[in-house]
């Protein structure tokens, strides 16, 4: 008696599926969503982590960063426009793009879906983390656009907080991972980088980025809670003769 032949199950191949047209107004809200943060969201965040490096040189050289980035033409509206809104809508669109998808971890454990998850999970830390941040620097407590000589100290009396410091320390390291995949997610579903080989080629460029910039933040944290600076006031005087002895001062050496 002949037996009957099952047809092999199709082989499933781990993949990003492409934004294609054709599937409703949703391939133009995914295409904004992805679009979003790259452009204006992550060169925000480059600019941020950059601004915050400046915290190495001291409480001066930092206060008249944030002077700087406050003097800036019209830069209120560019705050809601270009930080703001966008942040908002990518933070939310992400949600509900979370809450309708499947990752199937636990019957396709490939290292896409697990990247997939921890996608998700990394926004939902970026959006909760970015949300208090804002609110508590921008819009509680005293005004840094008119007082910026007051940066330094108020980010170092709330990373006295262990918990605190805690929390900067994992959303760092959140949004900087979240960041470097959606890079490889952007240049993958825009067919940037056709191909298996050139895929995984620029996802070791972008696990070296992201890593390079939580680096990068985790030692700007260094400088409101290094001893050095232990004594700070609370608005620092940004003078021409005090940015020019502080930046005098020996730089950190890292051990």
């Amino acid at each position: 008696m002949a037996t009957a032949q099952h047809p092999s199950a199709p082989t499933l191949r781990p993949g990003v599926q492409p934004l294609r047209a054709g599937q409703g107004t949703s391939f133009l809200w995914r295409k904004l969503h992805s679009l979003l943060g790259i452009i204006p969201i992550g060169a925000f965040l480059l600019e941020h982590l950059l601004s915050n490096f400046e915290a190495l040189k001291g409480p001066a050289a930092y206060g008249a960063q944030v002077r700087f980035l406050n003097s800036l033409p019209m830069v209120r509206i560019l705050e809601w426009v270009f930080i703001f809104l966008p942040i908002l809508y990518h933070g939310l669109y992400g949600v509900y793009i979370w809450v309708r998808g499947n990752s199937n971890i636990v019957y396709y454990p490939w290292a896409g879906n697990w990247m997939y998850t921890a996608q998700r999970y990394t926004g939902l830390i970026a959006i909760l983390y970015i949300g208090q941040h804002v609110l508590r620097q921008r819009f509680m407590g005293i005004s840094l656009p008119e007082n910026p000589g007051a940066a330094f100290a108020k980010v170092q009396h709330e990373l006295a907080n262990p918990w605190m410091l805690a929390v900067y320390v994992i959303a760092m390291i959140a949004i900087c991972w979240h960041f470097a995949y959606g890079i490889w997610l952007f240049a993958a579903k825009w067919g940037i980088i056709p191909g298996v080989k050139a895929r995984k080629r620029f996802g070791f460029v972008c696990a070296a980025l992201g890593l390079a910039l939580a680096i990068m933040g985790l030692v700007s944290m260094w400088a409101f809670i290094s001893p050095r600076y232990k004594n700070t006031p609370d608005i620092v005087p940004l003078t021409t003769t005090q940015l020019h002895i502080q930046n005098a001062q020996p730089a950190y050496t890292l051990l």
